[in-house]
């Protein structure tokens, strides 16, 4: 097989290592802080001590590099063979902190391997329900991802949600340098350097917020060189509430899935996602989410961030990708590289996703139009969009409901969306279409 840089912007091939572990790392910093983060902020909220907490991290650097090599290279059927990046989802936090709280971390573990099971399951037999899903359901679905991951690179441009120097001008500065480098490299940078614009802009918003003062290496100091990933640090327990709570959960990680692999697979690939990909994506979703549960965290599921970065530089090639999850394997295993690269400032990360989250919605964008505007696809997209982004921004409205609706729903736009526009496109007329597409 050709070794070749030009295997960059190819599925398959091998790519020069010198070329590889740049746009592997390129695809690894732009989530590693946001798969890191859930774990740190379940830790803290449910009291655990730091040094189990610095396994869990630890750990989850691991599975993320786990999850996405199987979804490059699979095994038997699971994995997609498609560039998706792996992480720990944000999606499951607010319900992994309420059952942590409220039973323990063995309840929350043994409901994420249970429910993990079952996501996977979902996916062997996607052949069967997949259909449900038409190309104007994944496109609105892909544009509710883009909208929802705004506020995020927002926040992280702010310097953090809940961070003590939220919006200061220290955050402001080495933000908006951040982004004016991936702009300028994006814009005016040729060949290789205009598809590593995004690790351009971090490198140059590190460097600033180093000279600045941003950066503390004191941690350093008392970490160990090599510690091996723990297994099960906690021991499972099976609640039948929990379980069909973090269940329902998983419903909506298979629909971020599904919207990130139409996502990624339209703006990068140039193609609609095979119906045997995206059942296969799933799959990896649910059963390394379960792996995930044995090493003592929550569930995985794909990054929406990589699938911006796709489509900003065109790098899709597994094997390059491959070495950033390697690099993740590694940075878990030796914890000083790990350390090292949680000392990046979320206003350097914000500045590097704003405009990959951007790329997302344009993806969305896209998918619609060759979805055709007609009064029935309208109908679905504006009604679907209009009710799932509006109403979790007043998440009170959702109070009358049961516990686990208020979970799954309330404040994940997604989920209202994607139930939103499989109804509607399930009780429309298509006849509608029919007549509008004639005239």
């Amino acid at each position: 097989m050709t070794n070749s840089t030009e295997n960059l912007y190819q599925l398959d091939g091998r790519v020069p290592l010198g070329k590889a572990v740049p746009f592997g790392l390129q695809h690894v910093l732009a989530m590693f802080v946001s798969n890191i983060a859930p774990i740190m902020i379940l830790a803290s909220a449910i009291g655990l001590d730091k040094s189990v907490s610095a396994v869990l991290v630890q750990n989850c650097m691991v599975i993320a590099g786990i999850g996405t090599l199987v979804q490059l290279y699979p095994v038997w059927r699971i994995g997609s063979r498609l560039p998706i990046v792996m992480g720990i989802s944000f999606t499951f936090l607010s319900l992994a902190i309420s059952i942590g709280a409220a039973y323990g971390m063995g309840t929350l573990i043994g409901a994420v391997i249970v429910g993990g099971v079952l996501e996977g399951l979902l996916g062997l037999f996607a052949k069967y329900w997949i259909k449900l899903i038409p190309h104007v359901v994944a496109a609105t679905v892909v544009t509710a991802i883009g909208f929802s991951l705004l506020p995020v690179g927002a926040n992280s441009f702010a310097g953090g949600l809940g961070a003590a120097d939220f919006g200061s001008m220290d955050n402001w500065i080495v933000g908006s340098v951040t982004l004016l480098a991936c702009l300028l490299c994006q814009v005016f940078a040729k060949g290789f350097l205009r598809s590593l614009s995004v690790l351009m802009g971090l490198i140059a918003g590190y460097i600033l917020a180093l000279f600045m003062g941003m950066i503390d290496y004191s941690g350093l100091s008392d970490i160990s060189i090599v510690a091996l990933p723990k297994l099960l640090p906690f021991t499972p327990e099976f609640n039948i509430g929990a379980i069909l709570s973090v269940t329902a959960v998983y419903l909506v990680s298979a629909t971020e899935t599904i919207g990130d692999t139409s996502a990624l697979c339209n703006s990068a690939l140039g193609r609609d996602p095979k119906q045997k990909e995206m059942g296969s994506a799933i799959c990896c979703d649910g059963f390394v989410s379960s792996v995930s549960g044995l090493f003592g965290c929550t569930p995985i599921t794909s990054f929406s961030q990589n699938v911006g970065l796709a489509a900003m530089s065109g790098v899709v090639n597994r094997f390059t990708i491959g070495v950033g999850a390697v690099v993740m394997i590694v940075g878990g295993i030796f914890p000083a590289i790990g350390y090292v690269l949680t000392t990046i400032p979320q206003a350097v990360l914000g500045g590097c996703t704003i405009m990959m989250f951007g790329s997302i919605l344009f993806a969305g964008f896209g998918m619609m139009a060759r979805s055709g505007f007609s009064q029935r696809n309208m109908i679905i997209v504006s009604l679907s969009l209009s009710v799932g982004l509006g109403f979790t921004q007043a998440t009170d409205m959702f109070n009358i409901f049961p516990e686990i609706v208020r979970t799954v729903f309330a404040d994940n736009c997604v989920a209202v969306v994607f139930l939103l526009a499989v109804v509607l496109n399930l009780i429309l007329p298509k006849e509608k279409e029919d007549a509008a597409d004639k005239q």
